[in-house]
């Protein structure tokens, strides 16, 4: 028997070994050059092998006629049946080296023949994770490109290329959408953008419908944006939306994101437990620390009715009161009367379990869309439809967007017809105040909260009797026993009944498309002509059922009173193209193209403003025709303006040997908002590449390419800047009048200039594993349209004029690493840098022909100013500094108060020193991407370092005691609440100077003496850390604006075609998502660095700032 079974094993074995075959080759690229490295799969097992140098490999299969997979990183995958023991593979490059990418005016160029930078982003990658905003999408994914976003519900995002370039004209890119340039204005008000107070009203590029994108191109310097001219300085962001394509089955695509927003507590302040409402000695008498503990330690009561520690101090809004030890005492609630079971009555002394970090709601965003699409050999088209709504994470806020898009075309032989448009319906309830504003919560939440008030109360008095009960009312402050409680606001309303009764809503209408006959003449020759139009329609609403205080800005909005006002913002534009193309092989090769057109843009502008006058006559009716007195001349406004710019433009380019190209680029453009004997400016550019990898014979560099451009582009002032226009008064009984403009009219206004250069290297290398593109620009703003003050002897009190010139200079850094491409496996990792200097060159001169050596674009609150410097970069924040010793150590000025000494820090007598800069040292990204089989993984990294902000919020909000950082214990083991001569206060880490110190420009002659055993006052809102006369330098609270977020996670899925056979899907595919789930890392306390006031030039200041929000959900998308 046993040898019966050797035998049969024998005979087994003979069988697998002769079933066992043997395949070579050798695996090559499309110009038959090896390739290394390459990986030989047998299908269906662990079993493979890699390329020698020579790229020859042999691997031992099963069996004959088995198939292999051939893969190599940079290279389309192959498999193929293994039935020859001798095989020549060649893969073809994924690279993309022949890329057709859009540029200015949408005409389509081999991306190889460029001399200049434009970065692509993939539809696809802003499909990862839909941003409500599309704008946002593209954060981090381009270098040179900044995307700042400032947390307000449809608020605006600020999208600058290569830095901002001029003072008070627009820095944002321009937008274009299939040919289209898109309005993206604000339209928000100078107090919201100074941070005064107000709504933003967010950008209007956002109406862009994230699901009807293809790609976007960003054209960064002035030559790729030369043919757009006077409009082409700050580069521009070219969409593309999707056109129909022949698809298996229905061509139906249902694509469908929930998402949930949650605050991000880092962004958020953190919030003390131990003392409670008040002032402390402002307010009170104090009897001492031995009655601390039990919360006694005042000897007179604010609140004469009710007794010696009774009461908090509800008017105040700071939390310097007493220590929060259970004592009884009357809240704010004690003096509802509505609640019978609490009124007049007292409550123990603690602090809350909840923070006005409990006052945000989670935010939920659905987005819906479905599209239609198909196409054969001479029409396509593609309809969608798309719906999305979206809370915001403050109570009574949400927005809701729906967009319906076609896009057609038809060829009729040489004539094609192709046009799209969009229709977008929007509308939001309940946008966020911003600034230092009643309207905006987190003022009082980050500045002026007192400890001891409940947030949730707030909201169940709310909620139970509708009323305005808010934490901050004026209270018990009457000497009569039998009086009844002020309940009037003191500063603050309840929140809760703020966000549902001074609050806004706005709706927008929009449409915008383009329409196009484009006509073949010969092979050779095209002419195209070309419709584009934008229209926008807005209404925008404010309601004040009542303001109070100092804080609202319904307060000044209304004069203190109930009102309504209303704007409506109507705003068009209209282009006309014309286009003749030529394109020729001049010789086997030499190459030509040409372009010659013509464009006439139409923008008109009609907003008109008016409100109520004196109040409502009955609460709670938000019209006009409500108004106690009738409207004057004074409460209505009306703008109405009209800007027309033509221009003629013309390209030419060739290309020799397929490797070297060079083009240039001409433009005169005409406009009606410059005065009419100069009205006329040129822009060019020049642009060369060569094709270094034609020349160079290396396996290591699949491609290569030198590019240089020197080019200029320009930026032209608004209407009514050139041309005198009377503004109409109020009539004085039955006599009209009208006064002057309160700016100069300036006749000799020409148009601003950008001047730039750029050179650039593109390298593919090993097969596509590692590629980059570096770019180095020198850009220069001549010209600038500047604000300036003048003398109010003139009549005027300021003129725009052209003054003085920015310089940035800059690099950018692309880096694309492939480290492993299997048939199952692929990782692919995306790196973007970018770096820039500013530096104001000139101001140019003043009335009195003296250089002008600073200007101010902003003087918020808190004593600070923004703005520029002649030899500084845009952007230098101003104000008190630190004095610092010889060693550069902070000093402490020493003080002596009636029994004991205390120290704060010495600032600086000027307050015109510079103590940040708004311009961050560098940004960059990395995005890995994982796939594996089926499934899918991909994250974003987003990055700055660097760049300073002002924050109002800790000015304020040291000084008020409601942080955590206002309580402890010091060095000695005592309450720093404590008086100083009770053993109080807190020693700061500085030094003493001799009395023989000489100070000069804040920098002391001498090094001093480390500080041991001076303390510093916490005992009230006079402390040194916050705003008072003894308080912080400015410089204490400019804050750091580094970040390294997780700006973006996908985890995806997609159902394998077995799975689908018996389903009526194509395909279909499931993913979580979500976006700045983590701030990795950061150095701005109790905030986001990336936190501000809205879209625009003002940047680097911070009052009342919103938290970041955490989103993540589930995206599912079917294909019929």
């Amino acid at each position: 028997m046993k040898k019966i079974l050797i035998f049969c094993s024998l005979i087994l074995s003979i069988n697998i070994i002769n079933a066992q075959f043997t395949v070579t080759g050798k695996v090559v690229d499309d110009s038959g050059v090896p390739l290394p490295g390459a990986t030989i799969f047998e299908s269906m097992t662990s079993n493979n092998t890699t390329t020698d140098f020579d790229g020859n490999f042999s691997l031992e299969v099963g069996a004959e006629g088995v198939t292999i997979e051939v893969s190599f990183v940079g290279f389309s995958p192959q498999t193929i049946v293994a039935d020859s023991s001798d095989l020549v593979i060649t893969l073809s490059s994924n690279l993309a080296l022949d890329e057709v990418v859009v540029t200015s005016l949408g005409i389509t160029r081999d991306k190889k023949s460029l001399g200049y930078a434009v970065a692509t982003v993939g539809g696809d990658e802003l499909q990862d994770v839909v941003s409500y905003n599309a704008l946002e999408s593209l954060q981090g994914e381009v270098a040179g490109l900044d995307v700042q976003s400032f947390n307000t519900m449809g608020g605006s995002a600020n999208v600058v290329i290569r830095g901002y370039s001029t003072l008070s004209g627009s820095n944002q890119a321009l937008f274009v959408v299939d040919g289209t340039p898109i309005d993206n204005s604000t339209g928000n008000s100078t107090d919201m953008q100074t941070g005064r107070g107000g709504v933003d009203f967010g950008n209007a590029a956002m109406d862009i419908n994230p699901a009807d994108i293809a790609n976007v191109s960003v054209l960064k310097g002035a030559a790729a944006s030369a043919l757009y001219g006077s409009r082409g300085a700050n580069g521009v962001i070219l969409i593309t939306t999707k056109k129909g394509k022949k698809k298996d089955g229905l061509g139906i695509t249902i694509n469908s994101q929930v998402t949930v927003g949650t605050v991000d507590l880092e962004t958020l302040p953190v919030f003390q437990d131990t003392y409670g409402y008040g002032y402390g000695t402002y307010r009170r008498g104090y009897k001492g620390p031995s009655a601390i503990v039990d919360g006694e330690q005042w000897t007179l009561n604010y609140y004469g009715q009710w007794g010696d520690n009774s009461a908090f101090y509800t008017g105040d809004d700071g939390s310097y009161g007493p220590k929060l030890v259970g004592q009884e005492v009357h809240h704010w609630y004690n003096m509802v009367p509505e609640w019978a079971d609490l009124y007049q009555k007292t409550a123990p002394a603690v602090a809350p379990s909840d923070t006005p970090n409990d006052f945000f709601v989670d935010a939920l965003t659905v987005q819906n869309s479905v599209s239609f699409e198909g196409a054969d050999d001479d029409s396509s088209y593609r309809f969608s439809f798309t719906n999305a709504q979206s809370d915001g994470v403050l109570p009574n806020s949400m927005t809701e967007r729906s967009t319906a898009t076609l896009r057609a075309s038809k060829d009729f032989g040489d004539l094609n017809v192709d046009g799209s448009i969009s229709y977008i319906k929007s509308g939001t309830t309940g946008r966020f105040g911003t600034g230092y504003d009643g309207l905006n919560p987190m003022q009082g939440f980050r500045q002026w909260w007192a400890v001891g008030a409940s947030i949730l109360e707030q909201k169940r008095v709310f909620e139970e009797t509708g009323k305005n009960y808010s934490w901050n009312m004026i209270g018990t402050n009457t000497d009569d026993p039998n009086g009844s409680p002020n309940h009037q606001p003191l500063y603050f309303d309840n929140p809760y009944w703020s966000r549902y009764n001074n609050y806004t809503e706005d709706s927008r209408d929009r449409s915008f498309g383009n329409v196009s006959l484009s006509y073949d003449v010969n092979d050779n020759f095209n002419v195209l002509g070309r419709l584009t139009f934008d229209n926008v329609n807005e209404v925008r609403e404010q309601r004040a059922n009542v303001a109070v205080g100092t804080g609202g800005k319904g307060a000044n909005l209304f004069d203190d009173q109930p009102g309504y006002q209303v704007q409506n913002r109507v705003r068009s534009e209209y282009n006309y193209d014309l286009i003749f193309s030529y394109f020729t092989d001049l010789t086997d090769n030499i190459d030509l193209s040409a372009i010659a057109g013509y464009n006439l843009r139409v923008q008109n502008w009609d907003h008109t403003r008016a409100q109520t006058n004196g109040g409502l006559n009955f609460p709670d009716i938000f019209s006009l025709t409500n108004s106690v007195n009738p409207l004057t001349a004074a409460d209505v406004s009306q703008y109405d303006a009209q800007k027309k710019v033509d221009g003629l433009y013309t390209s030419l380019s060739f290309g020799l040997d397929d490797t070297y190209f060079v083009e240039g680029t001409y433009r005169r453009d005409r406009s009606s908002a410059l005065p009419v004997d100069n009205n006329s400016y040129d822009y060019f550019s020049t642009s060369g590449s060569v094709i270094l990898s034609n020349l160079i014979d290396s396996e290591a560099i699949s491609f290569a390419k030198l590019r240089l451009n020197y080019a200029q582009v320009g930026n032209d002032t608004d209407p009514y800047n050139v041309f005198r226009a009377y503004t109409i008064n109020p009539a004085r009984g039955a006599a009209a009048s009208a006064s002057n403009p309160s700016f100069l009219p300036n006749a000799n206004l020409i148009a601003e200039t950008t001047t730039e250069s750029e050179i650039g290297l593109e390298m593919n290398l090993l097969g596509g594993k590692l590629g980059f593109d570096f770019s180095y620009y020198d850009k220069t703003t001549e010209d600038l349209l500047t604000d300036l003050d003048v003398s109010p002897s003139t009549g005027f009190s300021g003129i725009t004029t052209n003054a003085g010139s920015i310089k940035n200079t800059g690099f950018e850094a692309l880096v694309r690493i492939n480290p492993i491409e299997t048939v199952d496996f692929k990782w692919n990792v995306v790196l973007n840098y970018s770096t820039y200097t500013s530096e104001i060159v000139s101001l140019g001169n003043d009335a009195t022909g003296n250089a002008i050596q600073y200007i101010g674009y902003m003087s918020p609150q808190g004593g600070i100013q923004i703005g520029g410097q002649v030899g500084e970069p845009y952007g230098v924040i101003r104000g008190h500094k630190f004095v610092r010793d010889a060693n550069g150590e902070k000093v402490l000025n020493v003080r002596s108060g009636s029994s004991y000494d205390y120290a704060h820090y010495q600032r600086t007598s000027d307050s015109d020193l510079v103590i940040g800069d708004i311009n961050p040292d560098w940004t960059g990204s990395v995005r890995n991407s994982f796939s594996f089989k089926d499934f899918n993984l991909s994250f974003l990294i987003d990055i700055q370092q660097g760049g300073d902000f002002f924050s109002l919020d800790t000015w304020y909000g040291y000084g008020t005691g409601a942080y955590d950082r206002s309580v402890g214990t010091n060095y000695l083991g005592n309450d720093i609440r404590l008086t100083i001569d009770n053993g109080g206060g807190k020693r700061l880490p500085g030094v003493i100077l001799p009395d023989t110190a000489v100070i000069t420009d804040g920098v002391a002659d001498v090094a001093g003496t480390a500080n041991e055993d001076v303390m510093s006052r916490y005992d009230y809102y006079a402390n040194p850390e916050g705003w008072t006369s003894i308080g912080a330098p400015h410089e204490m609270h400019v804050h750091d604006a580094s970040f390294a977020k997780l700006r973006e996670l996908k985890l995806g899925y997609t159902f394998p075609d077995e799975v689908l056979e018996e389903t009526p899907f194509t395909s279909a595919s499931v993913s979580f998502v979500g976006r700045n789930l983590a701030i990795l890392g950061k150095n701005a306390p109790y905030t986001d660095p990336e936190a501000g006031l809205g879209a625009g030039n003002r940047q680097g200041y911070q009052t009342g700032a919103f938290p970041a929000v955490k989103t993540y959900g589930v995206n599912v998308m079917l294909n019929f």
